[in-house]
């Protein structure tokens, strides 16, 4: 029986993940759009945001067991006020990154990060006009999967 990869593994693992973010916020910081909202983060934060994707996607639990937790990334964007065009902003330059960085662009490893891109994303926009977090402490980390397709595309 063929073990399908997790999204994490197929991607290539936590060095993938920290790199996509580090180049990723490189071009966000140089963006007029998103600059401002990203100005005064942390040094930590492309990290923190690295591990928070890595486990979303089936890698290890760095983000939740020392960093922060599903309810801490959500407080992260109460208030901010984003918008829709510093959303699609945030994607399309991720998927830049991504492309640069050549990470998997077979259909299926793409159709699920897009999803989790656009699902995560509009969430953000949705909880950055809250005053409160509308999730509890103990709120579990999300799990993003093949979706679909079921699996990687490996060609035959």
């Amino acid at each position: 029986m063929k073990t399908v990869p997790t999204l994490y593994e197929w991607a290539g693992g936590m060095p993938v993940f920290e790199k996509l973010m580090a180049s990723f916020y490189d071009k966000v910081l140089q963006d007029p759009l998103l600059e401002p909202v990203f100005k005064h983060m942390s040094p930590d934060h492309r990290l923190h945001v690295a591990h928070f994707v890595a486990e979303v996607f089936g890698g290890p639990k760095f983000y939740s067991t020392a960093e922060g937790s599903h309810f801490k990334m959500i407080q992260k964007h109460i208030g901010k006020h984003l918008t829709e065009a510093h959303r699609k902003q945030w994607v399309k330059l991720l998927v830049e990154t991504a492309d640069t960085l050549a990470l998997p662009d077979d259909p299926e490893f793409r159709s699920a990060f897009m999803a989790y891109l656009e699902w995560g994303t509009r969430l953000a926009v949705i909880n950055s006009s809250l005053e409160e977090n509308p999730l509890g402490t103990n709120e579990p980390m999300p799990a993003w999967g093949w979706g679909v397709p079921g699996g990687p595309y490996i060609p035959s």
